[in-house]
């Protein structure tokens, strides 16, 4: 069991991940749960300052906006992706590599799109391909 999933079954966190993502995430219930498990189980004769737990929570909620607009973030450089490799179907490209050919169809990949042309060849979109 990773740690993560040891503290979600220790706490009794009854939310199941969705992706691997997630599984690697505290979500903010599960932090104030640990919060209140840290603070039930202080040392009675040297508690420790509130604003440490202030600031701590003040940590927690500024990365988790920070992931939520990473998140939103990726969503709208995919969406403008697909927009742009929709508009290169029908036109005529010709690669770096001398293949040229009229698109029928674009993969998007992590290291960029690639048209796939009518005759079947592949051009990955990068420096030195030439739209008309």
């Amino acid at each position: 069991m990773t740690s993560v999933s040891a503290t979600q079954a220790a706490a009794g966190a009854n939310t199941q991940p969705t992706s691997s993502a997630t599984q690697n995430m505290v979500d903010y219930d599960m932090f104030l749960q640990l919060l209140v498990t840290q603070m039930k189980n202080q040392d009675p004769t040297s508690p420790a300052d509130s604003m440490d737990y202030v600031a701590q929570l003040a940590n927690f909620s500024n990365v988790e906006q920070g992931v939520q607009i990473n998140a939103k973030l990726d969503q709208i450089l995919a969406m403008s992706s697909l927009s742009e490799a929709g508009s290169l179907i029908g036109r005529t490209i010709t690669g770096g590599d001398g293949i040229s050919g009229v698109v029928a169809q674009v993969r998007l990949e992590t290291s960029g799109p690639v048209a796939i042309l009518e005759g079947g060849e592949e051009v990955a979109m990068s420096t030195g391909t030439v739209i008309s």
